[in-house]
């Protein structure tokens, strides 16, 4: 099991890059397959959460070429030109890709199963295969259908009308990729609006998707055609540099080719309304994308309230916005964040345990938790539990504690960000050499 110290840190100073997003990586591979002619994707992340995708599609049959100046080519086999695996398809530690894949299995005319590691195998899942069998699939699922392993007979789908009760993107887009193969409309309400890469993505190939105040809509039979794609950087990742580059006195980063859809950048509101001194310049777009680069120096932050639909902006940066808040005048509310609760650990907990070992005050609720910010960070010893967003916030803590801070089961964060300690190094300066 693989750890890191992290020490105190006299500024980040540079000019830096971060890998290309993930959420739309996973796209790239799944929609690039599933169209008819050829795809031409740059920036995608080389993460293992991605690689999961990738390798899936392979044992399905699609030729997928790496090449040497990263460049990844697909042949698309058209929607229904899928081969049946011959083994199980392990998705990892992927949420994205074992939910966004039973939608497309769900109509496929073979059998396949679906499952993953320790902490994938514990997600919910009843939330996609619920709504998948209401429009005809047939799966069988562990824990009566609300765990993985589960297996699916690909099986006729018709179109239905779902409100889903929690606002999630892959819900959302598992249900829109199950919808394209199915007969009529597939429609989905949901409580607020999440990311929406899915659907830029299947315009930008060709596919017409109704967007409306609550929901979103597709026919079926619609076909997809094969484009060039160019993946900006991840503000997921991006959100670790934000936060370190705000809570360590002197310093100056300048972060390039961020991808700024805005059902994704509650991270950057969230930190403005705190107080941060954060520039937008270079606003572009690539392809459906916009992107911008970020210019971020040391600030004093506020305490704040989050909460409702701001939380399916920002639901994966909670845990290094928490970081922010501790270090922030006054208390930090975070509510509305039970999804917290079941990502790849109960982050909730996890980064409450993470606070209580740095000295700093907080609470938990069902939904989030509460902060009181203070001028110094403990040292000592945290542990990941095994997820990536939690080793690498504890990161940036660690850039501001009074002594050293390990940081156990630090290996996981190569399922988003494998060259994130090397990064960081790069750009902050050890206390002593300012």
């Amino acid at each position: 099991m693989k750890s890191q110290q992290i020490n105190s840190s006299a500024g980040l100073r540079g000019e830096i890059t971060v890998p290309g997003d993930k959420s739309i990586s996973h796209r790239s591979i799944m929609f690039a397959s599933l169209a008819q002619g050829s795809s031409c994707i740059r920036g995608f992340l080389h993460g293992e959460d991605n690689l999961a995708t990738l390798n899936a599609f392979r044992a399905m049959g699609v030729d997928i070429d790496v090449s040497l100046d990263a460049v990844i080519r697909i042949k698309g086999k058209g929607f229904f030109g899928l081969c049946e695996p011959t083994d199980i398809l392990d998705c990892g530690n992927s949420g994205t890709t074992i939910r966004l894949l039973s939608g497309v299995l769900a109509g496929q005319k073979f059998f396949s199963v679906l499952s993953g590691d320790q902490y994938l195998r514990r997600r919910p899942m009843g939330r996609v295969i619920e709504p998948l069998m209401q429009m005809g699939a047939q799966i069988w699922g562990r824990e009566q259908n609300r765990c993985a392993p589960f297996a699916l007979q690909g099986s006729p789908l018709g179109g239905i009308t779902y409100h889903s009760p929690v606002a999630s993107a892959q819900v959302k887009s598992a249900l829109l990729l199950a919808g394209l193969s199915a007969s009529g409309t597939t429609t989905v309400y949901e409580p607020h609006v999440s990311r929406d890469h899915t659907e830029r993505m299947l315009r930008y190939m060709g596919a017409e998707v109704q967007v409306f105040a609550g929901g979103v809509s597709v026919e079926g039979g619609q076909q997809l055609q094969g484009r060039d794609l160019e993946i900006p950087g991840d503000i997921s990742s991006a959100a670790f540099f934000l936060v370190a580059a705000l809570i360590v006195p002197n310093s100056e980063l300048l972060i390039k080719n961020v991808g700024m859809n805005p059902t994704r950048s509650g991270i950057v509101d969230i930190l403005c309304s705190m107080g941060a001194n954060i520039r937008i310049l270079n606003e572009r777009h690539a392809g459906e994308e916009p992107v911008a680069d970020l210019l971020v120096c040391s600030s004093e932050l506020r305490g704040i309230e989050i909460g409702g639909d701001m939380v399916p902006r920002a639901i994966d940066e909670l845990p290094v916005v928490s970081i922010a808040a501790a270090c922030a005048q006054g208390t930090t509310t975070i509510r509305d964040a039970a999804e917290l609760r079941v990502k790849e650990t109960d982050r909730i907990a996890a980064m409450e345990a993470v606070l209580q070992t740095l000295g700093v005050e907080v609470e938990t609720h069902a939904d989030g938790m509460t902060i009181h910010g203070i001028e110094r960070f403990n040292g000592g010893k945290v542990n990941s539990c095994g997820d990536h967003r939690i080793a690498m916030s504890a990161a940036v803590a660690g850039l501001r504690t009074s002594t050293v801070l390990e940081i156990e089961d630090t290996g996981c964060t190569a399922i988003s960000f494998p060259a994130f300690w090397e990064l960081l190094h790069q750009v902050a300066i050890p206390t002593g050499k300012n």
